[in-house]
């Protein structure tokens, strides 16, 4: 069952009602969520819930229906995000705002072999390596991996290039070897995903594990897999869809990516996907890749190697590097789509803004007085706050200004570490006023940029109407860029805005149906989103400088020069 506590509840209380469950066989999580504070009571229902309801510090009971109690979205609201380091003082994040990719060769077959494969999967932005090191085959004649020298080769490589690693184990007799050589991330492959006795113990390492499902299992089996993880001691649990058997024999298994959407209703954990078992056929993999991430998954697990053709094991599906490269390249431009950013591995010269992030992450002692700063034009809900959220991965503190010129004060002044501009747009072009800042700013360099999809909508109070609206408020931008819908309502004046969500702000404190806003859905608070998707294409980027002082950058690696070529204002 679910336990919500009451907001402020004394920790004496606290301890009390855990206590109490303890006492009663609950094994008890606490989850801090954004609005509450939970306990996530698991075991049998041995009492009755309302005992726990009438205890002091109690807001409410939820009771769990589902069979799978943990790896339910009853337990937990929130995604979980599975947080694994590299050796590199980065943290890799699987179920955030980035997608992630996980590469290498089925089996790790020698030392030149996996080395290769790292050092072409790595410049082409997998974040994980992967590499079997004992091979479940189906053939007791087939090559079965190079066992324990298999994984510490595989760590080596993995550890040369930043890269975390990923490795099937087969049996619990195999845990030594695990942890000997550290194992970033353990897989439980198909044939074990109902190997229950292999779940429990590689869930009491508390480690990674990444769970695939079954050859023929329904999502219910997969989900009570997953428990057996959760509820034997590991929160870090990222499901793998890699195919099921069908009827059809076209391809290897049939992938069924209707999976995942119908588990993003059913659990909060990380859903990832590999179409290189999925199809079985080299050519077809990138296209599944593809539809993997349009569909919603955190990230794909694919087979790569630099010699497919001599491959001792799974050859026909694995894809060459330029395979695998051209396909994170296509993941690039997809991700903003979808509205993510692709996570990549650091070189030796990174973004400051990542370092500082990490760096206060990682240590005791705080650096600054609080959590990164980042300031923006707007308010809550401006295209600029969600460029923060998916540059930081939600690990940052918007700090909302007035105007862009306010942003460049901030950041040089030192009352926030970061801002975040707009530069320029694909269909309303550059934000010349930024560029004059850039200019004009001697003391500001760039720290980083990204591009995100805008989606713009008509906001209005609760009664507005495309028939009552007589004003619409927006920034600039925005009325630029929704210029073929504003073209059909030619009565309507135009006012412009410092930002979107300023214009949002102003339409909720007129209260007539008279107004209305264009600005994101995100931003609308308790407006009413009268149409979605007004923007003249929706092939609609805007791209995002993020600015830091010249003297916060310890390695400034990013000087900037602006080109007036024409029409076209370049950055350099």
């Amino acid at each position: 069952m679910v336990i919500v506590l009451e907001k402020g509840i004394p920790q004496k209380e606290k301890e009390e009602l855990r206590s109490f469950l303890e006492k009663n066989n609950f094994r008890v999580n606490e989850i801090t969520g954004e609005e509450s504070t939970i306990f996530g009571a698991v075991g049998h229902l041995s009492i009755d819930p309302r005992e726990v309801e009438i205890l002091p510090g109690v807001e409410r009971v939820i009771p769990i229906s589902k069979p799978y109690k943990m790896a339910s979205r009853e337990f937990k609201k929130e995604n979980t995000i599975v947080e694994i380091p590299n050796n590199r003082g980065q943290i890799i994040r699987v179920g955030g705002m980035r997608i992630v990719s996980i590469a290498g060769p089925c089996a790790v077959e020698s030392r030149e072999q996996i080395f290769d494969v790292a050092r072409k999967v790595a410049a082409s932005g997998a974040v994980m390596l992967r590499g079997g090191a004992y091979k479940p085959r189906t053939s007791p004649y087939a090559f079965q991996g190079m066992a324990d020298e298999g994984v510490k080769i595989l760590k080596e490589a993995g550890d040369a290039f930043g890269l975390p690693i990923v490795t099937e184990i087969v049996s619990a007799d195999h845990i030594p070897v695990m942890e000997k050589y550290h194992v970033d991330v353990l897989q439980i492959g198909a044939r074990n995903m109902q190997n229950f006795d292999l779940l429990k113990k590689v869930g009491a390492i508390g480690c990674p594990v990444i769970l695939k499902r079954g050859l023929s299992a329904t999502i219910e089996e997969w989900l009570m897999a997953a428990e057996y993880l959760l509820s034997s001691g590991t929160d870090k649990v990222i499901l793998c869809e890699r195919g099921i058997r069908t009827y059809e024999k076209a391809t290897r298994n049939t992938l069924d990516l209707s999976a995942i959407p119908i588990l993003r209703s059913l659990t909060h954990l990380p859903i990832i996907v590999d179409p290189s078992h999925a199809v079985g056929i080299r050519d077809k993999v990138p296209p599944m890749g593809l539809a993997a991430i349009a569909a919603g998954a955190d990230g794909i697990i694919v087979e790569v190697h630099c010699c497919p053709e001599k491959a001792m094991s799974d050859g026909p599906q694995s894809l060459y590097p330029e395979q695998f490269d051209k396909l994170l390249r296509d993941i690039d431009v997809l991700a903003p789509v979808v509205g993510k950013e692709t996570t990549r591995i650091r070189g030796t010269e990174w973004s400051t803004a990542d370092k500082t992030l990490e760096q206060e992450k990682n240590t005791t002692t705080q650096i600054s007085d609080g959590p990164v700063t980042c300031a923006y034009s707007g308010t809550r809900g401006a295209y600029a706050e969600q460029a923060i959220r998916h540059y930081f991965d939600g690990d940052a503190l918007a700090v909302s200004c007035s105007d862009f010129r306010s942003v460049f004060q901030a950041v040089q002044n030192g009352s926030v570490r970061f801002g975040m501009i707009p530069i320029e747009n694909s269909l309303a072009g550059s934000v010349y006023d930024n560029y004059d800042n850039l200019v004009r700013c001697e003391d500001v360099t760039i720290a980083g940029s990204l591009k995100i999809r805008v989606e713009h909508s008509l906001l209005g109070i609760k009664g507005t109407t495309v028939d009552t609206i007589k004003t619409v408020y927006s920034h600039p931008q925005g009325l630029a860029q929704c210029g073929k819908f504003l073209s059909e309502h030619l009565d309507w004046e135009q006012v412009e805005c410092n930002s979107t969500s300023e214009a949002a702000r102003l339409v909720s404190q007129k209260k007539s149906t008279s107004c209305a806003a264009i600005a994101s859905s995100d931003a609308a608070g308790v407006l009413e989103v009268i149409k979605n998707g007004i923007e003249s294409d929706p092939r609609n980027y805007t791209r995002f400088l993020l600015i830091e002082a010249n003297n916060m950058a310890k390695n400034k690696k990013t000087s900037m020069e602006v080109k007036i070529l024409g029409d076209k204002v370049l950055v350099s």
